[in-house]
């Protein structure tokens, strides 16, 4: 049978192109043949896998029966084949990344297999299986699949939880002090904890380590210092574990050997250098002298180094990274606390002294003793102030980058403040305090389309934070918003003005200063027209809390909001047709948003539609919108919907099994409904 895509699905990439039923066979096929398992999320993979097997045989059976579908159907299996691509990535990604990552990040990939059962639910919710031409087997399979994905729950597997607890027990002795030494790593446990996800061989360690780093990498554009600081954490504890293994003999046989020497008024390296009995891992060299990191720290580009060494390139005028080359966008050196731990413990285990000042000269002396009591009086500042001074350090030197930097520095410097307001509160607050949000606000006007892009990006998520909000507004940041809404130099810049309306009109002051701006509908409204799916949705969630403030309601229907809204609910490549059924539903409760939306023909039967296949949200303010319709003089709405033979029986479902407003909406509208047919003498059932 050619069950060909529905044309929006063909157009936009979602599904690849031939016929539904042969993509979703295909898909499902790619989805089952996945045998070996990942060594994290092994229950809910296999578990998903076993789900996937039992529709693929359900699209096989349809396949055969050449029938024509129900379109109700179509939309099922289009929703299907969303669902399951989405499971094939998420399992590919458990099977190729990292598993120490993966196995950190147990809970929320837990959620993700639960997000993608409960969407499978929802698509078989529309699957009319007593009008498709299937077997008595397979229909019991799939209706028994589908109350099993309806009442799912959120599985957590105990043993890799535990796991996981263990792992973090271990990184978390990093962060202990005392007055002797940093942390001390139980690396039984460590390398139990490595054991039980699979690496036992040095080509397992390897191929980790190479896995995190690609995390890192991939993390460092958007995940914050915190997380990426997390995974460096875990390549030095893999590092240091592998070290262990290749070289668990020669230690030994060093051990014993040093036990027999007196080295503790020797310099570390020489002594090393000339006994050639414990060879330094490659991971404690620094990458400029090749020598043992006494105090290591990592630069703007990630990689670490020797304080001393890096400090000296510094000074000497170097603003490069000496092992990538690549500029340095800020000179900060952060603690690499959990490589100096491994440093530590690695001397220990092995009888080297731990001696941190190389020079014996009393300024040096000095200055080591300094740096001790410095340590000691420290101890009581958790993991968090540490992170906290780096990022208040590092918002400051970047703010300095704006305001007196050239527009590449300017650009580097904007995006860097981006990213790093992405993540958490603290970050937001910290970057606000350190003077970022004016030069933010000038830099929306410059004719450098990255700068733009990276000012509008970074007030946004600046604005996340409610007393930025007030900042921003104050720093006069509204014109050039919206500025950038209606002419701006990407549609990712334009997308994002869009974005931080929205996130700014959550103050209701706001929401009238911006609602009576002369510019800032019509500009919602061009990117409602002109936008990517994404603009449009960050275009319709503005306007719609825009439209939330009464007065603002009779300024988006005057800017000719409601055809555009009626347009984009029958366009299925926009992809907000709840977004627009619910400014609508906003709108029609004025006089001017009721007469406008009653000018339409085509709304009606196709909020009829979306009684039946909308989203519940859809399907509340579909009602609500028939509601308003048949109201003070809608009679001739009211006919319509007394004569469409889908109407009635739709809103009596909704009334037994909606949801709460749903159902009182829909008692309401019958209600109406029924005086309607009394008056011709047709009651209602």
């Amino acid at each position: 049978m050619d069950v060909s895509l529905p044309p929006f699905m063909a157009s936009s990439g979602l599904l690849p192109t031939g016929t539904l039923l042969e993509s979703l066979i295909h898909i499902s096929n790619e989805v089952a043949s996945m045998e070996k398992l990942p060594c994290i999320q092994v229950r809910n993979v296999s578990t998903m896998i076993r789900r996937i097997k039992l529709l693929s045989s359900l699209f096989e059976e349809i396949q055969e029966t050449n029938s024509p579908l129900p379109p109700s159907s179509i939309l099922c299996l289009t929703e299907l084949f969303s669902v399951i691509r989405r499971v094939k990535f998420l399992i590919q990604a458990c099977k190729d990344g990292s598993c120490l990552w993966g196995l950190l990040q147990t809970g929320f990939v837990s959620n993700q297999f639960y997000a993608l059962v409960k969407e499978m639910g929802r698509a078989l919710d529309i699957l009319p299986l007593s009008l498709l031409n299937i077997t008595a087997d397979i229909r019991e399979q799939v209706e028994l699949l589908h109350k099993q994905a309806k009442r799912v729950e959120l599985f957590l597997d105990a043993k890799e939880l535990q796991r996981r607890e263990d792992l973090l027990q271990v990184m978390a002795s990093n962060n202990e002090r005392n007055t002797k030494y940093k942390g001390f790593i139980d690396i039984d446990k460590l390398e139990e904890v490595l054991s039980s996800i699979g690496l036992r061989s040095p080509l397992d360690y390897e191929e980790e380590i190479s896995k995190l780093e690609a995390e890192a990498q991939k993390q460092a554009g958007t995940g914050g210092l915190i997380v990426v600081s997390n995974i460096n954490n875990l390549i030095s504890l893999v590092s240091y574990s592998k070290s262990m293994i290749l070289s668990s003999q020669e230690n030994e046989k060093a051990k014993e050997d040093i036990k027999q020497r007196s080295a503790s008024s020797r310099d570390l390296d020489q002594f090393l250098t000339s006994q050639s009995l414990v060879p330094i891992p490659d991971e404690f060299r620094c990458p400029i002298t090749l020598d043992l990191m006494r105090d290591p720290v990592i630069v703007a580009s990630g990689h670490t180094y020797d304080r001393n060494s890096i400090s000296q390139w510094i000074n000497s005028g170097h603003h490069t990274c000496p092992k990538s080359g690549q500029t340095l966008i800020h000179m900060a050196l952060i603690p690499n606390y959990a490589l100096k731990s491994l440093v530590h413990q690695w001397c220990q285990e092995n009888n080297i002294p731990v001696i941190e000042c190389a020079s014996s000269s009393s300024s040096d002396l000095e200055r080591c003793n300094s740096k001790r009591k410095f340590e000691n009086a420290v101890d009581h500042i958790s993991a968090t102030k540490v992170a906290m001074d780096a990022v208040k350090m590092t918002a400051e030197f970047l703010v300095g980058k704006l305001a007196m930097g050239s527009p590449h520095i300017q650009r580097q410097a904007a995006y860097e403040l981006r990213l790093l307001a992405k993540t958490g509160m603290d970050n937001r607050r910290i970057i606000a305090e350190a003077g970022a949000i004016p030069f933010l606000v000038t830099l929306l006007n410059s004719h450098d389309p990255r700068i733009q892009e990276n000012a509008v990006t970074a007030l946004l998520n600046l604005s996340i934070f409610d007393n930025n909000k007030i900042l921003i507004v104050a720093a006069g940041a509204m014109d050039n918003i919206i500025d950038v809404l209606e002419s701006g130099k990407t549609m990712e810049a334009r997308e994002n003005a869009a974005a931080a309306i929205f996130s700014l009109s959550i103050i209701d002051d706001f929401k009238a200063s911006i609602g009576a701006h002369a510019k800032a509908v019509p500009a919602l409204l061009g990117l409602l027209r002109e936008g990517t799916a994404a603009g449009k949705r960050d275009a319709a969630t503005a306007l719609s809390n825009l439209a939330v403030y009464n007065p603002n309601k009779a300024t988006v229907i005057v800017a000719g909001a409601v055809p555009l809204l009626i347009d984009l609910l029958m366009d299925d490549k926009a992809g907000i047709t709840d977004e627009a059924l619910g400014i609508l539903a906003l709108l029609i409760g004025c006089s001017q948003g009721l007469q406008e939306i009653r000018k339409s023909r085509v709304l009606v039967p196709l909020l009829i539609d979306l009684l039946r296949f909308g989203s519940a949200k859809g399907k509340e303010n579909s009602i609500t919108l028939l509601l308003g319709l048949c109201k003070d003089g809608g009679e001739e709405v009211a006919r319509r919907l007394l004569i469409n033979p889908r109407s009635i029986p739709s809103l009596q479902s909704l009334a037994a099994a909606g949801s709460l407003k749903a159902r009182r909406k829909a008692d309401a509208l019958l209600r109406l409904l029924n005086r309607c047919c009394s008056q011709s003498h047709n009651p209602v059932g």
